[in-house]
């Protein structure tokens, strides 16, 4: 049974009464028209950080790209701010939103600078997300590290300041100490104003960093709940992934 959402206050000063930046309604998200997500229904405020655990193959991914307009809705909503949003991806791109897949979308024949040139932002904004990359700016980004690359990626959609980020399996193959920098990045966004929500594997970490959580398990969600519920708690969560 999934449990009710409460009404927690928000680190960057906005409040679950706030109306949503995203929202989905009895969303069902499938492939050839077969579904593999069923009826969900999920919400993020500005300001807010918001997770989406789940087991491999639950459907996680496969909502993140419905939510940000690369797969085909079978039946249900989204809605962006209050309107409904059916328009592809570049577009829903030019109005506000930041996608990070878990490819790493970066080019690797090119410089860290130019990478970031390529954003919506400028390259002093990435920089104030990830100051570390500044030693690295000349550099052809096929010789940065894994966690480097991830922080180029992110700090240039982060730089056009989003008003929703989308972000899949961010630690996707990285180090603990690296996810840590790259979800405080992420708070960080969501503090000045964003509506963030998190495809993530590191459940633990995450619930340190995000406001509230959802977990799917076979396309449908199985739990809602603040994050102060279940910080000291995260076995409540992947013991469903056993479900």
């Amino acid at each position: 049974m999934t449990s009710p959402i409460e009404t927690p206050t928000v680190p960057g000063g906005a409040t679950a009464t706030a109306a949503p930046a995203l929202r989905a309604a009895g969303l069902s998200v499938g492939y050839h028209q077969v579904p593999v997500v069923h009826d969900l229904d999920l919400e993020v405020r500005p300001g807010e950080m918001v997770a989406l655990f789940g087991p491999n193959g639950a459907g996680k991914t496969t909502t993140l790209l419905a939510l940000a307009g690369e797969v085909a809705i079978l039946s249900g909503t989204v809605e962006y701010f209050g309107t409904p949003e059916r328009r592809p991806l570049h577009l829903r791109a030019q109005d506000g939103l930041g996608l990070l897949t878990e490819d790493r979308a970066v080019f690797m024949t090119l410089t860290a600078r130019d990478n970031l040139r390529l954003g919506r932002g400028t390259v002093e904004s990435a920089l104030g997300y990830f100051p570390e990359l500044e030693a690295h700016l000349d550099r052809r980004t096929s010789l940065l590290s894994g966690g480097q690359q991830q922080m180029l990626a992110l700090g240039r959609i982060l730089a056009g300041r989003p008003r929703i980020v989308l972000a899949d399996e961010l630690s996707l193959g990285l180090a603990p100490m690296v996810v840590q920098r790259l979800l405080r990045a992420l708070r960080a966004a969501a503090d000045e104003g964003a509506a963030v929500l998190l495809v993530e594997q590191h459940v633990r970490l995450a619930l340190h960093h995000v406001d509230r959580a959802y977990v799917l398990t076979r396309g449908r969600i199985a739990l809602t709940a603040p994050a102060e519920q279940l910080r000291d708690h995260p076995d409540h969560v992947t013991d469903l992934y056993l479900t």
